[in-house]
This record gives structure tokens, sequence and C-alpha cells, in this order.
């Protein structure tokens, strides 16, 4: 491959890894584990909601 295609392919690679679209996607992919989100350590899948619930029990 000649050295002027290779850093043109470089160059293109490294603008392509710092688009918005690519930064997003691996925030996306950073993300917490699906296991996470459907057993949140808290107990409800809303927060506000079930606590508004539980105080409506109590009254």
């Amino acid at each position: 491959m000649p050295t002027e295609l290779a850093v043109l392919l470089v160059g293109v690679a490294a603008r392509q890894a710092a688009s918005p679209t690519a930064c997003a996607q691996t925030r996306l992919m950073l993300a917490a584990p699906a296991d996470l989100l459907l057993a949140p350590a808290h107990g409800a899948f809303h927060r506000a909601a079930a606590r508004a619930l539980t105080r409506r029990k109590e009254e």
C-alpha cells in the first residue's frame, strides 16, 4: 500500500472516531448493563412513583 494512501486512511479513521456520532455510540455502549436496568438497587423502576405510592398507602 502506498504511504500516502496509508496516511490518508489513518486520517479518515481518526476523524470518524472523533465524530459526534461515534462519541455518542461509545457512551451508549458504556452504559449500565441491562441486568442493572431491570433490577435497580432501590427496587423500583421509577423511584419517584414508587415513593408516591408508598406515601399514599401510609395515609
